[in-house]
């Protein structure tokens, strides 16, 4: 039985540079550094892994037929939505271009990944 989540982990053209946007994204502090695999731990203990894939295709944001996709985003709980876009940008992260809702903003990772900034409450 499952007791609950040890990691999740996203697919990159570098483990180590993801990693270390997410560093400075996040202030949380790198576990793991390598060329094949990085990691960092959240306050509540979940890593997040980066693995290094050979001829790696970042994912489309919104969704097109015939594209790669995404598989998985993060959701980031923010108290100021426009303070952490700002600094997401200032990190290396990008705004998308199509936004859904006011109380949030989708970001792409400089792999390409759909992360969102939010302060909607779960």
């Amino acid at each position: 039985m499952i007791s609950s989540i040890i990691g999740i982990a996203f697919d990159c053209p570098n483990a180590n540079e993801l990693a270390d946007f997410y560093v400075k994204l996040s202030g949380w502090e790198k576990e793991i550094s390598g060329d094949e695999f990085a990691a960092l731990r959240t306050p509540q203990g979940i890593l997040l892994v980066f693995q290094t894939v050979e001829n790696y295709i970042p994912p489309v944001w919104p969704w097109k037929e015939n594209a790669q996709q995404q598989m998985a985003h993060i959701d980031f709980k923010v108290d100021d939505l426009q303070k952490a876009v700002e600094y997401a940008l200032l990190c290396g992260a990008k705004k998308a271009e199509v936004q859904y809702y006011n109380t949030s903003t989708v970001m792409l990772d400089p792999a390409g990944h759909p992360f969102c900034l939010s302060t909607a409450q779960q």
